[in-house]
């Protein structure tokens, strides 16, 4: 099982974010502020929770997504992403030091740091409805494609605006007969805009291996930072770079959902322990992305956690310990000499007085 978090803001017409693409109104401008995306694996089916935050002055817009094979569609469990980011988020330590800085006195401050209902598809047509629901605020349709054109077609036909750009990105999943989720997005308030974090939405489909579509991301305007949270068996791994930075790993631990107890994460791995692996990856040319991601398990399963350090002055007993070592030193200075002079008086031989002469007594 894999979680994603992609973040970053995008320009029209088209936006690329993590697993889909976002298409609005060429007059209109949208930013994908956050995707954050739970997918799980059990070796036949993966199923995706993803969830967008979302901002700009669009009226509505449609996200589209490529899937492996034909997929269903309902509502998902926000909680699960903040069960997901509180097991993986770093720990703090403190670390001193001992000569003051800039913040710390004399030079500065104190010192403290602080269901389906959709008709059956038409036999040979280039674009398939294989579904059509109603959750929520989305107005979700289920597509299967063999012709691109007809893809873009049929989206325009039904209110989604399908850039060339983003037309000829999805060719390879064409070619691969992937299916789509197109999903229209909309305000909740009448005559309102996109914006805010939207409901999630939880997708299932076959799959015979774990992969994390990625493709689309070519067709972001500035660089893409994403984080892959993976919940398997074993500690996991991308199987390459696919075009951006060497992935490094943020997490790495097992966790037993059922002890903590975290609800939504024991509802998707049936209350069984499972092996989390955090793994960020930087993308400076998002054009240079030349496939999805796949993960496989690594070589073994050392765990890891980030660690972020906090400086600290050190003290002893409230004072800084610099102050008390050079007033240590002062008084050694003034005290070494003097214990000196009386050592060397103690150790200076005392010299007996001369004998008193006394006369014979006279005869």
């Amino acid at each position: 099982m894999l979680v994603s978090l992609q973040a970053g803001s995008l320009i029209a017409p088209a936006y690329a974010c993590g697993c889909g693409a976002m298409v609005v109104d060429r007059n209109s401008r949208v930013a994908v502020d956050r995707e954050t995306s739970a997918v799980g694996w059990d070796g036949r089916t993966e199923q995706i929770v993803m969830q967008l935050s979302v901002r700009g002055n669009a009226p509505d817009a449609a996200w589209i997504m490529p899937v492996p094979h034909r997929a269903t569609v309902e509502l998902g469990d926000a909680a699960l992403f903040s069960e997901l980011r509180a097991i993986t988020a770093p720990v703090t330590e403190e670390r001193h030091y001992f000569w003051p800085r800039g913040k710390d006195w004399p030079f500065g401050g104190s010192g403290n740091s602080a269901g389906d209902s959709a008709a059956g598809p038409k036999a040979g047509a280039p674009v398939d409805v294989v579904g059509r629901e109603r959750l929520g605020p989305f107005d979700v349709a289920r597509l299967a494609a063999t012709d691109p054109e007809a893809l873009e077609s049929w989206l325009a036909e039904n209110g989604f605006e399908l850039p060339d750009r983003l037309a000829t990105a999805l060719t390879p999943y064409v070619e691969q007969k992937w299916e789509y989720v197109a999903v229209r997005l909309a305000p909740e308030r009448q005559g309102g805009t996109l914006s805010g974090t939207l409901d999630p939405l939880r997708l299932r489909f076959a799959s015979d291996r774990m992969v994390y579509p990625m493709r689309l991301s070519k067709l972001a305007a500035t660089p893409q930072s994403l984080d892959l949270y993976v919940l398997a068996d074993h500690r996991m791994e991308p199987r390459d770079a696919i075009g951006g930075r060497p992935p490094k790993v943020a997490y790495a631990g097992r966790v037993d959902p059922a002890r903590e107890p975290y609800e939504a994460l024991a509802a998707v791995t049936g209350d069984k322990p499972v092996f989390v692996t955090a793994i960020d990856q930087y993308f400076p040319s998002p054009e240079r992305i030349d496939g999805d991601h796949e993960l496989r398990a690594a070589a073994g399963d050392a765990p890891y956690r980030t660690v972020v350090y906090r400086d600290a002055l050190l003290t002893w007993g409230g004072m800084p310990a610099w102050l008390l070592t050079l007033l240590g030193g002062a008084v050694l200075l003034v005290a070494l000499p003097l214990f000196l002079v009386l050592r060397a008086r103690r150790r200076r031989p005392v010299v007996p007085p001369p004998p008193v002469f006394t006369p014979p007594p006279l005869r």
